[in-house]
């Protein structure tokens, strides 16, 4: 194959293209949803700083505390809010659906609260428009409109004959007109990962590492727009007339972006059907009293504890023993109450794996639905991300609570048997600064990746199957 005339090639079909009239509609189009979707994730700044304040606004409310019982400083509490991604400008992902703030408290797991959809009218269910959506949904039907004819109407009209008398190889026409067709698809992705771009470099929250994840979400996108040209020319080529090709990718993008995607969401939720949010509360609590209660002072599993606890002790009394029985206690149940929770927690989060696996799955023989779970993955919008700072919050609680517990057993007094009150049993304010403040930290990108191999696998094994498609037809491929 000679790269001259592949690359000769590809240069008269993106000539030809930028001189069709319908090329500047199409252009105006994409600037004018480029700059929409644009201002659309620059108020992600606005909310991230809004969160970031009222995580400071909570700590300066627990550490302002005066001198008070650790337990009642346990059952004050503070929040965790869920900050988002610097590359959450580029996909939004599943961000307006999920919580973002989460009140934390002793003995009780709250959940992630105020998502925007909750605020939000119901055009939120067709979507938002963010910059990766453009690149998902539009740009292929652009790409598809503009090499729908590359092949079929040279058939038709005799041009391809006289490309193949005079010296020209199938293979060369094939892979010119791809690579002239995926050139045009670079110059039209190019203004949105610019604008990307200049996000990051006048945000405040970038890193080192969210260039990286930049680099490989720009890599992923142009293999996909690859696919996209390989596929278009491929039917193209094996298309008896121009109008049979546009209706075969119209066809073929009703079914990646439409259909497939419908049809997996649908399935795993009617075969993994989870529980109400009162349903799942309901049977946490009906387990917890399995083990009683710690704040009942007559409760039976707790009186089989304190007995044990006194015989080990060889005391007669909880007031005897050389430490706070009552934070003791509290610490136990604390313990007991965290395992529960995280093990329904945890089926809970199985059951919604359950139901995205079909999407997991279907990426293999879907582009578009790789490609998106790939992007939000790497933009720290999925739902893997979500979960993780449910963990993350859901460790800080526990923590917190403990150390309050600890403090109870170590400082106050073992004399008092029971509540908060009185200037003697209170810790110094001070102490409540001494506490770490909640920081959200976002998934790392090796965890990211992890999560989505079905979907790197998978744009990997299309652009190998379109290559061999386009290598394929060069042999089989008729002039007439």
């Amino acid at each position: 194959m000679r790269k001259d005339l592949v690359r000769l090639i590809a240069s008269q079909f993106g000539k030809g293209v930028f001189k069709s009239r319908a090329m500047l509609p199409i252009i105006g189009i994409l600037l004018l949803l480029l700059a929409y979707a644009t201002y659309s994730g620059i108020q992600y700044h606005d909310q991230n700083h809004f969160r970031e304040d009222h995580q400071h606004m909570a700590r300066s409310s627990w550490e302002n505390n005066p001198d008070k019982h650790p337990h009642r400083m346990a059952h004050f509490g503070t929040f965790a809010f869920r900050l988002k991604h610097p590359l959450s400008v580029f996909d939004f992902g599943i961000e307006s659906y999920t919580g973002n703030a989460v009140f934390l408290e002793a003995h009780k797991q709250n959940t992630v609260n105020f998502s925007e959809a909750g605020f939000s009218t119901g055009m939120l269910r067709f979507g938002e428009l963010s910059l990766a959506m453009i690149l998902q949904l539009i740009l292929p039907l652009v790409i598809f409109f503009i090499g729908y004819s590359s092949i079929v109407s040279d058939r038709e009209n005799g041009t391809l004959k006289i490309l193949l008398t005079q010296g020209a190889s199938w293979k060369e026409i094939l892979f010119g007109r791809s690579m002239g067709l995926f050139i045009i698809a670079v110059l039209l992705i190019t203004p949105f990962f610019l604008a990307t771009m200049i996000f990051l470099l006048t945000e405040d929250h970038t890193v080192l590492g969210d260039w990286a994840r930049f680099a490989l979400i720009g890599t992923s996108y142009l293999l996909y727009a690859s696919i996209l040209c390989l596929v278009t020319i491929a039917i193209s080529a094996s298309s008896r007339s121009a109008k049979n090709a546009l209706i075969k990718l119209l066809g073929l993008w009703l079914l990646m972006a439409v259909l497939l995607p419908k049809v997996s969401q649908a399935a795993g939720a009617y075969f993994n059907p989870t529980p109400t949010k009162l349903e799942f509360r309901a049977a946490i609590e009906e387990e917890v009293k399995k083990y009683g209660d710690s704040h009942n002072p007559n409760d039976p599993y707790y009186n089989t504890l304190r007995d044990s606890v006194l015989q080990v002790h060889q005391v007669s009394s909880v007031s005897e023993l050389p430490f706070n029985y009552s934070g003791f206690v509290m610490s136990q149940g604390e313990k007991i109450s965290a395992e529960i929770y995280n093990r329904h927690h945890d089926l809970l989060m199985a059951r919604y794996r359950l139901q995205n696996l079909p999407a997991k799955w279907l990426a293999l023989i879907n582009p578009y639905l790789a490609i998106r779970n790939l992007s939000m993955a790497l933009c720290g919008t999925g739902f893997e991300s979500y979960v993780d700072f449910q963990l993350q919050a859901e460790d800080y609680r526990y923590m917190l609570a403990q150390k309050m517990n600890d403090l109870q057993i170590k400082y106050i007094s073992p004399s008092r048997l029971s509540g908060s009150e009185g200037k003697r049993d209170v810790l110094n304010r001070e102490t409540w600064k001494s506490i770490p403040d909640f920081k959200h930290e976002f998934m790392s990108l090796s965890t990211a990746l992890k999560n989505e191999l079905i979907s790197v696998i998978s744009v990997l094994l299309w652009l190998l199957l379109s290559l061999w498609g386009v290598q394929y037809l060069s042999h089989n491929a008729k002039a007439i």
